[in-house]
């Protein structure tokens, strides 16, 4: 899928780096601060105050006598105008502390970790200049740009004139996206049938490891579309059809990514939900889609646990028949390992065993040919409001971006074997283990188990296992692995891991300095991914081989991306600045609509800040163009990688009947990213006690699931609350945080004398 080879971009080669060693801060004193040229009128040029008597620093920074290459400057181009100059990327770092890759550990005070020559020599994208290069054309020529990837996927018609129409602007009428209308193509077709007619049928395309270690399998390409075919014919046969809705409520079996592309191989709608939701969540978003059929297993073990998936299903459906959204068929798939089907609860006519049908029909089925604007699933998602968001996306464009941003953020190369962690209930595993790995015609490893399951060592024994190449995770996993030890990862080779990957939160820098030195061996690159629900794919991230990367920082945008930092008023801001992450213009993995609620849409993600797609994140950017993720501006919760929205949990918590009033705060926590931190009010007359704690937790995890439950219930006799009723939420953070000394003004207040009672009562 090497799409941009006929655009003749030159590629310099990179500087062969130095020892590591050298870059002690004794060997940086005699260096000279790096300075740019502010103009924007000329090149930026390379100004030397003095000449650098260390020449291992020239070979470094490129500073040989040809090295003063210059790009010329271009307005989409802001975020590395300062490193422009620079082969290495290293911009005006004052004392350039660094390491090349494989050379040596990357310690507190390094600043950057520089592409080692041989791994840039083989990287897709090898310098700062070539990113460059097609960074500029693909913001400057979106639709040539995006119409060469596109061509190299099979469409049974060709799109429109125009590629892409879009309007972000609410104040130009409806917010509208759309790329490559009128092009006719199926997703699935693209993962499974034309790598398969590109020769490679026998090739491994699936590997599944049980929650057991002795238990796994595999499927071959060919093999994969033939048990997808079998399921696309029944689905077919009971009544599913273009645009019906399924849901998906399966663990990390080879099924689940099966289910997925026989949905859009029938062109189908498919919602995945998060096989650790409660029946109550599962319900909602059941009664929102009013799917046809829905698609489950009977139980699955995580660790030492088992989990009755077939019961939350069942009591899911009492409650949305009682809404009106009755569903008669249910697709069950007996998980022998967790629990076999004779001690299974069954309803005959209703429930059908998978085993007993699907492997019944052709393992060959018709393609349903789709417009690329065609939905292709949907995904729902928590939002500052109680009621989830369903996430929708079509079909052309997403495809597009997801094998584009998998192939350039990972390096792909056709002999990798990649490992996501994510479940495919979240947009992770829909973009990163299922569509954008199989459209690159990759071997993808599924995990059904826990990674501390049976021990903290799990994850690199499966990594030795099937010489994984690729290992893509969130932060919250490595500052658990971190804390057990290492120990665990030691004792294992890791030798053929090429290339690391973080998601879902941003990283901190010690733990990214921790899976870099351990776990990489201080051998591999770190694609430390900014992205979201809404935006399918990859946005901010690292390109292996390219640029030089900062322990925490997700560097600079993907192709396409054009992001702005905007102060309260969506005033843009220059060069080193904080504020409130934007993007400008469309791309082509962006999501279209919110399912029945364009309004909340558009209120949501274009209103805050009119011309703009507003992420919810704030951002920083620092002297080098460097991108810095802060986290969740709006009320928000990340916890481990989930976007949990606190109306949520407040709403499960005040259904208690003993509750009468909860507010929640998110609040730092070491392994999770953030933690849930609810204040509480009780009924009057109803006392303090564990029981009615534990009460109130559990029912947070029965409405929504176990992931959302408080970690912390702070009794509260009364919340603070401005005169107009409305609780001020920063004064609850610094309370929960334990900030006491900047609780700032509190003469707003109702009743001031509020705050002194919540202290007081903080450790009871």
């Amino acid at each position: 899928m090497d799409s941009l080879s006929s655009t003749r971009i030159y590629t310099p080669p990179m500087a062969t780096a130095p020892a590591a060693a050298k870059w002690s801060r004794t060997a940086a004193v005699p260096c000279t601060r790096l300075l740019f040229s502010p103009s924007t009128a000329t090149p930026p040029l390379l100004l030397l105050g003095r000449t650098c008597p260390a020449p291992s620093c020239r070979r470094l920074f490129g500073m040989g006598s040809s090295s003063r290459r210059s790009v010329a400057p271009f307005d989409h181009l802001s975020h590395v105008e300062s490193t422009s100059q620079l082969p290495s990327g290293a911009g005006r770092i004052s004392r350039p502390n660094a390491v090349v890759l494989g050379e040596a550990i990357a310690a507190e005070e390094v600043d950057l970790v520089v592409p080692s020559h041989d791994f840039s020599r083989d990287a897709l994208v090898s310098s700062p200049e070539q990113y460059q290069q097609m960074y500029k054309r693909s913001i400057e020529d979106p639709a040539g740009f995006w119409s060469e990837i596109a061509s190299e996927f099979y469409w049974k018609e060709r799109w429109g004139p125009e590629v892409c129409s879009e309007n972000i602007d609410v104040r130009k009428g409806t917010v509208k996206i759309e790329w490559f209308k009128g092009g006719v193509t199926n997703i699935c077709y693209n993962a499974l049938d034309r790598n398969i007619e590109a020769g490679n049928g026998d090739k491994v395309a699936l590997y599944w490891e049980g929650n057991e270690p002795a238990q796994d399998g595999q499927l071959t390409y060919a093999q994969l579309l033939e048990k997808v075919c079998q399921l696309a014919n029944y689905l077919k046969h009971v009544g599913v059809g273009k645009g019906d809705a399924v849901v998906i409520y399966l663990p990390m079996l080879m099924e689940l990514p099966i289910a997925m592309l026989a949905c859009a191989r029938i062109g189908a709608v498919h919602s995945v939900v998060f096989a650790g939701f409660s029946a109550e969540s599962l319900s909602q978003r059941i009664i929102d889609c009013k799917p046809k059929v829905i698609i489950s297993c009977n139980a699955v073990r995580r660790g030492a646990k088992t989990i009755h998936l077939k019961g939350i299903v069942d009591n899911a459906l009492v409650e949305s028949t009682e809404n009106g959204v009755p569903v008669d068929l249910r697709l069950i798939y007996e998980n022998k390992s967790a629990m076999d089907r004779e001690t299974t609860k069954w309803q005959e006519g209703r429930d059908i065993w998978w085993q007993d049908v699907v492997p019944q029909y052709p393992t060959k089925c018709s393609v349903e040919w789709v417009d690329a604007e065609d939905p292709l699933f949907l995904l729902y998602t928590s939002g500052s409001t109680g009621k989830p968001k369903g996430v929708l996306h079509t079909t052309g464009g997403y495809m597009v971006y997801t094998a584009t941003t998998f192939k350039y953020a990972f390096d792909y190369k056709p002999s990798d074997v990649y490992w996501c962690t994510a479940d495919c209930g979240w947009i992770t595993g829909h973009s990163y283990v299922t569509y954008g790995p199989l459209l690159n015609g990759a071997t993808v490893l599924v995990f059904e188990g826990a990674p501390s399951y049976p021990d903290a060592g799990r994850c690199w024994d499966i990594v030795d296992k099937y010489k994984v190449t690729i290992f893509y995770t969130a932060p919250t996993l490595v500052r658990a692995l971190m804390r057990d030890g290492d120990e665990y990862v030691t004792r294992y080779s890791r030798k053929s891991l090429r290339v690391l990957g973080s998601v879902g939160e941003p990283i901190n820098p010690s733990a990214w300095r921790w899976f870099y030195n351990v776990v990489g061996d201080s051998r591999c690159p770190i694609s430390d991914t900014w992205w979201q629900t809404e935006t399918g794919g990859f946005m901010i991230t690292p390109i292996p081989g390219a640029w030089p990367q900062k322990p925490g920082s997700a560097t600079f945008p993907f192709f396409g991306i054009e992001p702005v930092i905007v102060d309260e008023k969506g005033n843009e801001l220059e060069g080193e600045c904080s504020g409130y992450l934007c993007i400008k213009k469309s791309w082509p993995g962006a999501f279209r609509s919110l399912y029945g609620d364009h309004e909340r849409y558009e209120t949501t993600y274009f209103k805050p800040f009119t011309g703009y797609y507003f992420t919810g994140d704030g951002c920083s950017r620092d002297k080098d163009g460097y991108h810095w993720l802060t986290g969740r501006v709006d009320d928000v919760i990340n916890v481990s990688g989930h976007r949990i929205g606190t109306a949520e949990v407040e709403s499960a918590l005040v259904s208690h009947p003993q509750c009468a009033e909860a507010a929640v705060v998110g609040v730092d926590h070491e392994v999770k990213g953030q933690s849930i931190y609810a204040f509480v009010t009780l009924v009057d007359g109803v006392p303090y006690s564990n029981e009615v704690r534990k009460s109130l937790i559990l029912a947070v995890r029965s409405q929504i699931g176990a992931f959302a439950a408080p970690d912390k219930i702070h009794w509260a006799p009364g919340l603070p609350k401005t005169r107009s009723g409305k609780i001020m939420r920063r004064i609850l953070r610094k309370i929960a945080s334990r900030q006491l000394d900047e609780l700032g003004d509190t003469s707003t207040l109702a009743d001031p004398s509020v705050v002194d009672q919540l202290i007081e009562v903080s450790d009871h």
